[in-house]
């Protein structure tokens, strides 16, 4: 059971929620580019693990039949400590993921809005699943049975939801064990100082054991160091993988080539410049927009809302679905959303890639109703 794809509605309620709350505090902490940016890509996200989830689920499954230890699933205890193995491999994942370049490139999207708030929650890497699988086979080697991972990891990731926010301060002494908004913003500052902290899952002791915290202090500014500038969610999820193609077949060397995706972040051959330092940022710092009339405005937001029930539905039933009808809708609905984009961002070829994808739609939807 896909426990994220059910709290869907729960997400879209409170997003609804904390939207309606900052207007009357007269807090302007969404914008409707951006936000329908966070949400494609997390649509692109969901859609892709339609197809590699359970190859991936595959390898837990493997080691699972070589276990150590005999655990019993009715065992309180038993879920207790798969929610922490859970909870501290996933602080080792997502360190790892702000440490190694390969791994930044599937986790970038994650950080890529400039805002903050619960709709970014749901911006997250289509490819991250490929690399996060592995560090949890640690616990199928002990015996954790694969539902109970499975029930564990989805609550270590609801819980994450929440913490998306900046209308929450601080809450005392939890502050202290567990991992809540005004710790999470720090994790999305890309002040240099905010930078690679706060990974916790659910509990934040791991970043206080392992020397990566830090309180919030000023106001974060949120993004990356080199802000995306687009709302593109194809964009969004390879963007970065470019970059680091492109910066390995400048460099001359082979070694060279190959720590470009193995170093951190910011490391670059001599030759490419060395260590690029995150530059310092203030909150007046400009960040990416672009004019939208209320018409195109209202347009695309009726759009995307279509393509939001289309994949809902396509989530929900895709079991009813051949590989080969499901990968196509699945394409059609992420091309979709790319187009949406380039009509946000203005781009010339949008308005007639739209005539074609509206004919498109016209015609499936006539063929099927015959």
């Amino acid at each position: 059971m896909n426990y994220i794809v059910l709290a869907i509605p729960v997400f879209f309620a409170l997003i609804g929620l904390e939207l309606l709350v900052t207007r009357l505090l007269e807090r302007d902490y969404y914008r409707l580019a951006d936000s329908l940016a966070d949400l494609s890509c997390g649509i692109v996200q969901q859609l892709l693990e339609v197809f590699v989830k359970t190859a991936l689920f595959a390898g837990y499954l493997f080691i699972y039949r070589f276990h150590l230890l005999e655990i019993r699933a009715d065992s309180a205890l038993a879920w207790l400590l798969c929610f922490l193995g859970v909870d501290f491999l996933y602080y080792w994942f997502h360190r790892l993921s702000h440490e190694v370049n390969a791994f930044w490139a599937a986790h970038v999207v994650h950080h890529q809005s400039e805002e903050y708030n619960l709709a970014v929650a749901l911006r997250q890497g289509a490819l991250q699943g490929w690399f996060s699988w592995a560090f949890y086979l640690p616990l199928a080697a002990i015996g954790f049975p694969p539902l109970m991972f499975l029930a564990t990891s989805s609550i270590d990731t609801l819980y994450q939801f929440w913490i998306h926010t900046r209308v929450i301060g601080r809450l005392g002494p939890l502050e202290w064990v567990f991992n809540t908004p005004s710790h999470h913003r720090v994790h999305h500052g890309r002040n240099p100082k905010y930078i690679d902290k706060n990974h916790a899952g659910t509990l934040i002791i791991w970043d206080r054991m392992f020397g990566t915290f830090q309180p919030e202090e000023e106001e974060p500014v949120y993004g990356i160091t080199t802000p995306l500038a687009s709302w593109n969610p194809v964009w969004a999820n390879v963007h970065y993988w470019v970059e680091l193609v492109q910066k390995a077949r400048r460099a001359t060397r082979l070694g060279d080539k190959i720590r470009m995706f193995v170093k951190s972040p910011g490391w670059h051959p001599e030759e490419l410049g060395g260590f690029q330092a995150a530059p310092e940022v203030t909150p007046q710092d400009r960040k990416f927009d672009t004019p939208l009339s209320r018409g195109r405005a209202l347009y695309v937001f009726a759009q995307f809302v279509l393509l939001l029930l289309a994949a809902s539905a396509l989530l929900r039933w895709q079991a009813r679905f051949a590989t080969g009808p499901l990968l196509l809708l699945a394409v059609f609905l992420c091309a979709s959303l790319a187009v949406l984009a380039g009509l946000l961002e203005g781009k010339r070829w949008a308005p007639v890639v739209e005539g074609v994808r509206l004919a498109v739609v016209a015609i499936g939807t006539a063929a099927w109703a015959l």
